[in-house]
């Protein structure tokens, strides 16, 4: 499975994006218009969200040379 490549957004900016919107969203004072239009663009936010996360994971995965479920070890155990 290989992700597109991320938006010239940044994940943070998207993410302080979407958050404002959803809190715009939850007021409802907005018109079913904006609404929509607000909720379009939240949508392209979360999917440039999940884009981001996505490169993340792979790169963690390559990094740490496995390709399934990361495995959890205490300090002790790799300080010897």
């Amino acid at each position: 499975m290989t992700a597109k490549k991320p938006s010239p957004i940044p994940f943070e900016t998207a993410l302080a994006e979407l958050e404002g919107l959803v809190e715009q969203l939850e007021q409802g004072a907005l018109s079913l218009e904006e609404s929509l239009q607000r909720f379009e663009r939240g949508v392209a936010l979360v999917r440039t969200c999940q884009t981001h996360l996505q490169l993340a994971e792979q790169k963690v995965e390559q990094l740490t040379g496995r390709e399934s479920e990361l495995q959890i070890s205490s300090f002790s155990e790799t300080a010897g």
